[in-house]
């Protein structure tokens, strides 16, 4: 079993695109290969919106802690909001409360309460689920709005669908990264053997995908381009093409603009279904071999 990640070092480089049609012709494509998805973009998960999932099994993800003020133990001394940083503690008609938004978890007003009122609960951060595709099994997460911890969730969604992968005989997992390089990407890269990197002509794309590369190569983990809505800055597509040929990175397919891609969005489709013989769609296809074909020389 092998993984495959699909990253982008900004948002709106058209990943989860390439990861819906990458879906979509692993189950019935020309290069099959049994798939388990994961969608691990947990901060704006949107794989499930082309692929119509069916929920099999759905659980709370338990996140940080915040600090919980038990009123009948308290003497209002105010000390825990003095030392608190990050202004999460008030007073109101004379009793202290903690703002859980506001709370970041450092415990330090546990340390300082004199009569030990204050204790650290764990937080529903949000939710992640299991399902059933018509392109195979997605395990995908959403995370509640001013939660942290999105790489601890990132990592529960893959270690689930590495397990039913390893369980079930799957050849390949297929994985929607989060943009950017922080800590959810590198918890969505980490056990790659693989990672397939979507690119864009413009000055901010060209930096963010040097960025996602660098980021890698500190791990180890060998990196394929692909290049979307080449034809829109061709300057900048070539300055793409240059810099991974001095790096010794394969670009291994450009990607046409299509509207043809945001009206499958829209009627959520994978282009690859949506408009088969579509300039993208075929594009996407050449991307896709290419890809197989790369984790097939990947030794394990």
């Amino acid at each position: 079993m092998k993984q495959l990640v699909i990253l982008s070092g900004k948002g709106g480089t058209g990943k989860t695109s390439v990861a819906a049609a990458f879906s979509h012709m692993a189950a019935e494509g020309p290069d099959q290969i049994s798939a388990v998805l994961a969608d691990a973009d947990v901060d704006a998960a949107n794989l499930e919106l082309v692929l119509s999932p069916h929920i099999l099994e759905r659980e709370d993800f338990w996140g940080g802690q915040a600090a919980i003020i038990n009123q009948k133990e308290c003497i209002s001394g105010g000390e825990c909001m003095e030392v608190c940083r990050f202004n999460a503690i008030y007073e109101s008609r004379g009793l202290y409360h903690v703002d859980p938004i506001a709370c970041e978890g450092c415990a330090a007003c546990v340390y300082q309460c004199p009569c030990e009122a204050i204790t650290m609960e764990k937080q529903i951060a949000g939710q992640w689920s299991r399902s059933e595709t018509r392109f195979g099994p997605l395990f995908h997460a959403e995370l509640y709005p001013a939660q942290e911890n999105s790489g601890k969730l990132v990592t529960l969604i893959k270690q689930r669908a590495r397990l039913l992968a390893l369980d079930e005989d799957y050849e390949l997992v297929i994985v929607d990264g989060p943009p950017g390089i922080g800590c959810p990407v590198i918890s969505a890269a980490s056990g790659a053997d693989l990672a397939l990197i979507v690119a864009e002509p413009s000055a901010a794309g060209i930096h963010d995908m040097q960025r996602i590369l660098q980021t890698t190569d500190h791990f180890g983990i060998r990196a394929l381009v692909c290049i979307n809505k080449y034809d829109l800055y061709p300057a900048g597509t070539a300055e793409i093409t240059s810099f991974c040929h001095e790096h010794d990175i394969k670009v291994i397919g450009t990607i046409p603009y299509d509207i043809g891609v945001t009206e499958a969005m829209t009627h959520g489709e994978p282009v690859t279904v949506y408009q088969t013989a579509g300039a993208a769609a075929l594009a996407l296809r050449e991307v896709w071999t290419q890809t197989v074909s790369a984790l097939r020389d990947t030794v394990e």
